[in-house]
């Protein structure tokens, strides 16, 4: 598949995986971003891009910045019709206020397969073993 991407900026990264095997490629800073302790922010990758239609990007966190400095990624969507700078929602849970330099690494992004699907209201769902077990029901 070929991706194709508008730099909005001369001086931004063209995305790229890490690896070979990475199912995600890295999006990076377009400036220098303080994000407070607490505070959200969107941070600009003065990139643009055409996802093929059928496809979707989908922002995950940098494990390195969710462990270490407790940034989360929010509102990771991109549609394939949209044409805009894509954005990367960071909310900063860390005790520290955080540095996104330009250039450095924020996220990363996944291009995903999507399906449309048609809505049934129903009365009843089937039954599972499961049910309508959710958060902690199997245990520690």
């Amino acid at each position: 598949m070929k991706l194709k991407i508008k730099k909005l900026d001369k001086d931004v990264k063209v995305p790229q995986y890490a690896h070979n095997d990475d199912a995600g490629f890295d999006l990076c800073a377009r400036e220098t971003i303080v994000v407070k302790k607490g505070e959200r922010f969107a941070i600009p990758t003065g990139i643009a891009m055409e996802i093929p239609e059928g496809y979707v990007g989908l922002i995950w966190d940098k494990s390195g910045l969710s462990m270490k400095y407790g940034l989360k990624t929010i509102g990771g969507v991109v549609d394939s019709s949209y044409r805009g700078e894509v954005l990367v929602g960071v909310i900063n849970f860390g005790k520290e206020d955080y540095i996104f330099e330009k250039g450095h690494k924020v996220a990363q992004m996944i291009i995903q397969k999507k399906e449309k699907v048609d809505f049934e209201e129903v009365k009843e769902l089937s039954d599972t073993p499961r049910g309508e077990g959710g958060f902690g029901s199997t245990g520690r």
